[in-house]
């Protein structure tokens, strides 16, 4: 049982974590945590120094470890530092305790002669919050840096007892790119609202053919917490769908930097008072946001000549207001700093956001999200950002070129938009594998047009939900769904490019256009 429902409504997070806590708190221990990071630095690997770990609290249950050749990782998942052309984590995790995790990397498959001990971040989730029993999960980190730009490595991961390097496990190798130094074409991949499901899965594969530079996840991952409301561990809260999710996942992600950000189905109770102290656990994200205590899921990166920024919405929804107001403003001077460094840089043309809830759609769902529109669109128009991606609702819907709440320019499939003279197009993928929701107007898609001259929807305000007909809606497909771009950039003075695709879950394309930007 998690926090009662009498209580759970007139509770922050931090007041509802709290709770859970000293409930179950005679079946808790808490240590610090450290971690031993490994730099690779041309072309040899050093150690490097002993750093506090992400979490300052574990909570775990004690058990003995296990003959470790019996027992294989699995879920591994790579994120990108804060510089992503030499920075790189390796992360995955073992199903039971093992002694000493590391990683072994090299230039070749044949040549794995370097180990860089790894660090364990042990989550422990007692019987009575959520569905499953006792149990323990362990996730193994290993931060790589001193990588050089545009290199491709191979990795093995290991512990005691099962070494990658072995010639009977080369199977379990994988490979990882870092960013390159200069401007070069490159695509990524994104969506929202995965989960666990067939559809997951297939989003997953299809993703992997594209063979994308990084991908990023608009939050709401695993769906481990169904309920998403930030407001306990509830009766259907199940930490194991964690270790389902990342088996899932490694398909693509063992290769693939998978950028996250956090959605509202990621704010777990019971962990930490933000309800991120779970996400901590398992994803080990660019360090270069405002405030890692109450945010770790907002940071920036580069990846040749675009910047992305990962945001966290769920500190100003008023629609599921959990942690509303959690950053005290320092999330939005930190984003404005980040636009006005990125678009002064000579080396960036393309600025890219991503995170959770939506600024326009007109799902019957959870439609848009006053509390972005009001902080954050603002910013987006001043400092002409390229792209928006959300996800939230679980459909595809793409805007026309908008400023200031108004279509400034109708933007058909095939089109081009201007942000330096236009507005910001925005795009609500969040169909990867959750059940789909449903749009009042007809779906509009390539191939399939059935344009309409305004669709009814609503906003979520601080008094509630307040009804809108909007014209901005262009693109509209209810079914499976991801978003893919391919950056081209251009000579100075010309015209790069960002050439953005939705392609559906059958791997038909639904929708294309492209942004448009005079490379500096």
């Amino acid at each position: 049982m998690g926090v009662p429902d009498q209580l759970a409504e007139r509770m922050s997070m931090a007041e509802q974590h709290e709770y859970l806590r000293a409930r179950f708190s005679r079946r808790t221990m808490i240590r610090g945590g450290t971690v031993t990071l490994g730099a690779v630095t041309g072309g040899a690997f050093v150690p490097g120094a002993v750093a506090q770990a992400a979490t300052p609290t574990r909570t775990f249950a004690s058990a003995a470890t296990v003959d470790g050749s019996l027992v294989a990782p699995f879920g591994r998942h790579l994120a990108y530092g804060a510089d992503a052309r030499t920075e790189m984590t390796i992360s995955w995790q073992v199903p039971v305790a093992v002694k000493k995790p590391f990683v072994r990397i090299g230039a070749h498959p044949w040549d794995l002669s370097r180990k860089i001990e790894a660090e364990v971040r042990t989550l422990y989730t007692p019987a009575g919050v959520g569905a499953s029993g006792d149990h323990t999960q362990y996730y193994v980190h290993a931060k790589l840096s001193h990588l050089k730009p545009g290199r491709t490595y191979y990795y093995g991961v290991g512990h005691q007892g099962f070494d990658p390097a072995e010639a009977h496990l080369a199977g379990t190798l994988g490979t990882f790119t870092t960013a390159p130094a200069h401007k070069k074409p490159f695509t990524f991949t994104a969506f929202g609202d995965q989960g666990v499901s067939y559809h997951g899965l297939a989003n997953d594969s299809l993703i992997l053919g594209q063979n994308p530079a990084f991908h990023l996840h608009a939050g709401d991952i695993a769906y481990a917490d169904p309920a998403g409301q930030g407001k306990s561990a509830d009766t259907g809260f199940d930490s194991r769908v964690w270790d389902q999710f990342l088996a899932q996942t490694e398909s693509v992600a063992k290769s693939v930097p998978w950028m996250v950000s956090y959605g509202n189905h990621d704010m777990e109770a019971w962990y930490s008072p933000n309800g991120y102290g779970g996400e901590e656990a398992r994803f080990t994200l660019p360090d270069n946001g405002p405030d890692k205590k109450n945010l770790p899921g907002v940071y920036s990166f580069v990846h040749g000549n675009t910047a992305i920024i990962s945001l966290d919405p769920n500190d100003v929804s008023f629609e599921i207001p959990a942690n509303l107001g959690i950053s005290g403003g320092t999330q939005t001077k930190w984003f404005e700093a980040q636009l006005k460094k990125y678009r002064a840089s000579k080396d960036i043309d393309f600025i890219v956001v991503f995170f959770h809830h939506c600024a326009y759609c007109t799902s019957t769902a959870h439609a848009s999200e006053g509390g972005v529109r009001q902080e954050w669109v603002p910013l987006f128009e001043k400092y002409t950002v390229d792209l928006v991606i959300n996800g939230h609702n679980h459909q595809y819907e793409r805007t026309d070129v908008i400023k200031g709440d108004k279509v400034v320019k109708k933007l058909p499939i095939g089109e081009t938009a201007y942000p330096e003279t236009e507005g910001v197009v925005y795009v609500t993928a969040g169909a990867a594998g959750r059940s789909l929701y449903a749009f009042t107007a007809p779906d509009s898609y390539e191939g399939h047009l059935n344009e309409v001259d305004s669709v009814a929807s609503f906003i979520n305000t601080k008094d509630g939900k307040v009804n809108e007909t909007v014209a901005w809606s262009r693109v509209r497909y209810l079914n499976y769904s991801f978003l893919r771009v391919d950056v081209e950039p251009a000579p100075r003075g010309h015209y790069a490019k960002l050439k953005v695709s939705g392609i559906a879950e059958t791997g038909d394309r639904i929708d294309h256009f492209t942004v448009a930007r005079k490379a500096k």
